[in-house]
Parts: C-alpha cells; sequence; structure tokens
C-alpha cells in the first residue's frame, strides 16, 4: 500500500530528538521523507538547512513569512510587506520554498468590508514582490479555537481573498485540522475552487496528533481530495504521539489510496 499522497514532515514539532532543525531534516531523509516545513526561520541556523538540503537532495514545502505582521491592519501594512521581501530574500537558498501568510487579529471597530479590503490591498502588494522572486505565497485560515480574535478563520473567506487579489503567485494553504475545528465541511468549501489550493495540511482531531489518533475519517479525506483533483503534497503538521518512524507508517496507511 502506498500513500496516496507525497508527504511532508513538519520538523517544527517532528524529529525533535535530532536536535537542531538541520538535523531533524537528516533524520526526516532517514525515515523515508523527501519533504519537509517548518514554521518561522529567524531563529533557524539557515546556512545550515541549505547544507542538509544539497546533501540530502530533500525539498521544503513550505515556511511562514516571519514575521508575522496583520494583513488587515493598515498600520502594519508596510512591515507586513517588507516582512515578506525579507523571508523572500533570506530563505532563497533553501530553494525558494513557499511562503505561508496568517491574516492577523481583528481590528476593532472595522467592518468586514474595511477588514476584506485592507486584506487585498496588502496582499495584493505581497503578491506583486512574490511574483517578481518566483515564490508561491499560502494565505493560511487558522481556527478560533487557538486564536479568537484571528480574521481569517474561513476558508471560503480565504478563497474569496485569493479570488480578488488575482495574483498566480497567492493560493490557500488548506490545514484539514483548523478546517475542522470550525466545524467546515471540507467537500463543500473546496468545490469548484480546488484550484486556489496549493498545499494541505493534516492533523486528526481533537489533539492535532497523527491521523488515526483521533475522530476524523481519513478515508474519506483522501478520496474527497482526489475527487475535488488535489494532486500536491500533504503536509504532516501535527504533534507524534510516537516514535516518528511509527507515526510515519501510520501516516502513510492512513493517507493510502
Amino acid at each position: 500500500m502506498s500513500a496516496a499522497y507525497t508527504l511532508s514532515s513538519c520538523i517544527e514539532w517532528q524529529f525533535a530528538d535530532a536536535g537542531e532543525l538541520d538535523a531533524r531534516l537528516r533524520a526526516a531523509k532517514a525515515a523515508g521523507f523527501e519533504l519537509a516545513e517548518f514554521h518561522l526561520w529567524r531563529d533557524k541556523p539557515i546556512d545550515a538547512l541549505a547544507a542538509a538540503l544539497a546533501e540530502t537532495g530533500m525539498r521544503l514545502t513550505s515556511l511562514c513569512v516571519d514575521p508575522r505582521r496583520s494583513i488587515v491592519d493598515p498600520a502594519q501594512r508596510e512591515e507586513m510587506i517588507t516582512a515578506v521581501r525579507d523571508t523572500i530574500a533570506a530563505t532563497a537558498v533553501l530553494g525558494k520554498p513557499s511562503l505561508i501568510v496568517a491574516s492577523g487579529f481583528r481590528v476593532d471597530g472595522m467592518s468586514e468590508d474595511e477588514h476584506f479590503a485592507n486584506a487585498v490591498t496588502a496582499l495584493r502588494a505581497a503578491a506583486d514582490a512574490a511574483e517578481a522572486a518566483g515564490v508561491m505565497l499560502l494565505l493560511e485560515p487558522l481556527n478560533t479555537q487557538l486564536f479568537a480574535t484571528m480574521y481569517l478563520v474561513s476558508t471560503t473567506l480565504g478563497l474569496d481573498l485569493v479570488e480578488a487579489v488575482g495574483s498566480p503567485n497567492l493560493r490557500l494553504l488548506y490545514d484539514v485540522w483548523h478546517s475542522a475545528v470550525m466545524g467546515e465541511d471540507m467537500v463543500e468549501v473546496l468545490a469548484g475552487r480546488i484550484h486556489l489550493v496549493a498545499h494541505v495540511q493534516v492533523a486528526d482531531m481533537p489533539d492535532r496528533n497523527e491521523p488515526g489518533t483521533g475522530s476524523l475519517d481519513w478515508g474519506k479525506v483522501t478520496r474527497s481530495l482526489r475527487e475535488l483533483g488535489y494532486s500536491g503534497a500533504i503536509g504532516l503538521e501535527y504533534f507524534p504521539t510516537m516514535p516518528m518512524d511509527e507515526s510515519f507508517a501510520q501516516s502513510q496507511r492512513m493517507l493510502a489510496d
């Protein structure tokens, strides 16, 4: 049985006993991964990671724009765009991975239309920088369980923003766990718009662990993604509850054809 999708290890949370992130990358390779991802980059050993990527042939699927700044607060717009440009420049040595953008928090007294318009303005400027550099930006909806006042907690709204910006270098990151926390129906929110999704991440409900440890029907998840037309990688963005060789094997089983 083979995995339906190529799987990417979130080395931010996985292979922790290997040590620094570059060592985790090598450990992920030894465990059978070809793809990896992590979160913020400014506290990470970028040169060592670049060397480990070259040595192992691994590829980074994504990392986060750092520092995180709001796309809806005009007072943070220039800082947000600068963060995108700085992240593009600093991570080019890592093979130009896709860069994840979160929305930031709601602004008191601002209408829904103003939130949306401000987000589009900021994302258009960020996407222009990404287009010039040949980098993909991934807009990620989160959830109100983790972030009570986060603006973007809806897949539908995230896709609306991607459509409104209209850049080939801005797509959605669809996280199955965040979506499930928000009570979304995956097929309903992605139907007809899967072409706007460039990466998918998974974790089981409710505790954000590996597939097969919770309540989600992973056969249904993978069948639905196939039927919708998703053909990219799947990021294993979860906290493992078992040694990573076992965790990876279980994820492969749960996400298999």
